[in-house]
């Protein structure tokens, strides 16, 4: 096993070993680490992807895989403003929490988010069994914080179920809407014909219907990608896509405003240490709906989907989730986090759907006054009346702005 008490490797910084710490009756000493090279990712990648087994919850974006795939993406664009500010949590030699950020600036305000921001989901930390969530993050913001100085630190999406929302800090505050993010048990059901026996029957009907409905002009088929090339043919497609659908509908997402996040996407086909799964669903071997997603955990996280919407009499989108799910229990996974938004087809597949928030911590008096002006009033607002507005004044207003909110 990697030891975490090496010497510093050339581009790592590391803060001093933090005090011993009181835990009830029993004194144990942890102490904070700071790193910030793909270097110091690599030398405790055997204990983080350790750190990862031990984990049930929803971790793919805070996993060591991710990580190294967001430094290599940066390092290739050459990207002089990446600051990533990874901070562990040691028990002696053995590394018990790990929280994954990064500093951004904007005009406003300095941040720390995490790693990967732009183009990934869920916010949390990993933490072994056992360890007080409340202590670890505490001290993992504490040595964050102390050695790069922010006006504040941005969770997005975190799950009710997660260490980071059992250890948020009591000063935290909520911005943004609750959201849902769907999620389907596979490992309740002895196998998939037990878990589609749970669907409503008028729905199985209607999608019975649909697809002899499509088979009457052509063979309906499921394909899964088999190689590199294939795995980027799908990404291709679903990023442009649902690019042009958000397009058409006046609207735009976090990570679509990213002008990088289709090169980030692409250059995680064929990587082993974020394996993908990407499909499609074919119509006289036309693709009228795709998926692709990561698989961690035995959990398949939906990453981008797109469909043909010239066929939405006939539901594709709703239909290849089904397939999807069921290449999940083909490959012998324990579940498909659908992940946020709650769209209506995805609930349909759902055997459960978790609470997820955003939240922030202020650390300066800027941040606390961009926080409350920016995140929870104008954002929100500004973002809601866009949404109210009819699809087509809303598609010519942001093509004159330039940009959506």
């Amino acid at each position: 096993m990697t030891s975490l008490s090496a010497a510093p490797r050339a581009n790592e910084r590391r803060r001093p070993p933090s005090p011993a710490v009181q835990s009830g009756a029993r004194s144990h000493v942890l102490r904070t680490e700071l790193l910030t090279s793909r270097a110091a990712v690599d030398a405790i990648a055997v204990q983080w992807e350790g750190l990862e087994a031990q984990s049930d919850g929803a971790v793919l974006f805070q996993g060591c895989g991710w990580a190294r795939a967001v430094f290599d993406f940066e390092a290739a664009r050459g990207n002089a403003d990446f600051a990533p500010v990874i901070a562990a949590l040691l028990d002696g030699q053995r590394l018990v929490a790990i929280l994954p950020m990064e500093r951004i600036r904007t005009r406003a305000r300095t941040m720390l988010v995490p790693l990967g921001h732009a183009f990934s989901q869920y916010s949390d930390a990993l933490l072994a069994p056992g360890t007080d969530a409340a202590e670890a993050i505490a001290m993992l913001l504490k040595a964050a914080i102390e050695a790069v100085p922010c006006d504040a630190v941005s969770f997005l999406k975190v799950r009710s179920d997660s260490v980071l929302a059992r250890g948020m800090p009591a000063n935290h505050i909520v911005t943004g809407t609750e959201q849902g993010a769907p999620y389907v048990a596979l490992d309740a059901f002895p196998d998939f014909e037990a878990y589609f026996a749970t669907i409503k029957p008028k729905t199985r009907k209607n999608m019975r219907n649909a697809r002899n409905r499509l088979e009457r002009d052509g063979a309906v088929t499921h394909h899964v990608a088999s190689s590199t090339a294939e795995q980027l043919g799908v990404i291709t497609r679903t990023l442009t896509g649902r690019a042009e659908r958000l397009k058409d509908q006046g609207l735009t997402s976090r990570a679509f405003r990213d002008t990088a996040f289709t090169d980030f996407c692409k250059s995680l086909a064929g990587r082993a240490d974020t394996p993908l799964l990407a499909m499609s669903l074919h119509h006289k071997d036309v693709a009228i709906a795709e998926q692709w997603g990561f698989i961690h955990n035995q959990r398949y996280y939906a990453f981008v989907a797109s469909r043909d919407f010239s066929n939405s009499d006939e539901s594709p989108g709703k239909m290849h989730l089904g397939e999807v799910i069921r290449t999940c229990a083909d490959h012998g996974l324990r579940g498909a986090d659908l992940m946020v938004p709650a769209m209506p087809y995805k609930l349909t597949w759902a055997t459960e759907v978790v609470t997820v928030s955003d939240f922030a911590v202020p650390v300066t008096l800027r941040g606390r006054v961009v926080l409350g002006l920016w995140d929870q009033i104008a954002r929100p607002w500004l973002k809601q009346a866009v949404l109210n507005m009819p699809s087509g004044l809303r598609t010519t207003l942001m093509k004159l702005a330039g940009r959506s909110l």
